[in-house]
């Protein structure tokens, strides 16, 4: 008998809770960006700038805009899973939430401690949500869509995409500075880190034999997991890895 489905049941409140703790954190984080006043990622500064021109508060278009990016994902033929849906919704109310009890920091000091420590929260974020495996989010899984309908690299793909609502966003008023450049150079780093840190240890699957003990290192795919959509622990995080 197969102990591999005993073991996904057991997992399963881990990963919901990774899941939902780095989604609030990433939120957080990147309301710790705005706060700190010194530029914000490529997408954030999209947001912002959209909220500017709407009058709608940066959580609130967050979430508008990953939902229209996940009804591009109909022609990509792209599959959501739950971290999916959840990010479109989790990621801009727990901005909005800190936000609101987050006051407005001065001086440069200040200002680029509050910085450093939402790059590296956010980092801690997309270790802890990407490592559970429910789907990428929104942005991430047009990314992947778009480069398997076009055939170009992920690099040459996240680029076009990262570097058009980042012009998007500066025209519409959005801040980009001297934290988007920062954020741009250490996410990726951060990122791989904490998905090793907070990697799901392997799970073994029974030897086909009966009686015999499992094969070591054999990961079995959790149920419900859409696994053409992640990546190896080895491969590079991208650049903004949340969306």
């Amino acid at each position: 008998m197969s102990l591999a489905p005993a073991r996904s049941a057991r997992r399963l409140p881990r990963r919901l809770l990774q899941l939902y703790v780095g989604l609030a954190l990433y939120g957080a984080s990147s309301a710790f960006l705005v706060r700190a006043g010194l530029g914000l990622d490529p997408w954030d500064v999209f947001h912002q700038g959209l909220a500017e021109r709407t009058g709608w508060s940066i959580g609130t278009v967050s979430v508008a805009v990953g939902a229209l990016v996940l009804l591009l994902w109909v022609p990509l033929r792209q599959r959501p899973g739950l971290g999916t849906v959840s990010n479109v919704f989790a990621v801009g109310l727990t901005m909005d939430a800190t936000l609101a009890v987050l006051p407005d920091v001065h001086g440069t000091l200040a200002q680029a401690a509050l910085l450093t420590a939402g790059i590296v929260l956010n980092g801690v974020a997309t270790g802890l949500y990407i490592a559970a495996r429910f789907g990428p989010g929104p942005r991430d899984g047009l990314m992947t869509g778009l480069h398997r309908r076009t055939g170009r690299s992920l690099r040459l793909v996240r680029t076009g995409i990262e570097l058009t609502v980042l012009a998007a966003g500066v025209l519409l008023g959005g801040t980009a500075g001297v934290g988007t450049v920062a954020y741009a150079l250490a996410i990726g780093p951060l990122s791989q880190l904490f998905l090793r840190v907070f990697a799901l240890p392997p799970q073994t699957a029974p030897s086909p034999v009966a009686g015999s003990a499992p094969e070591p290192g054999t990961d079995t795919p959790e149920p419900g997991t859409d696994t053409s959509a992640q990546a190896p622990a080895s491969a590079p995080a991208p650049a903004s890895a949340c969306g």
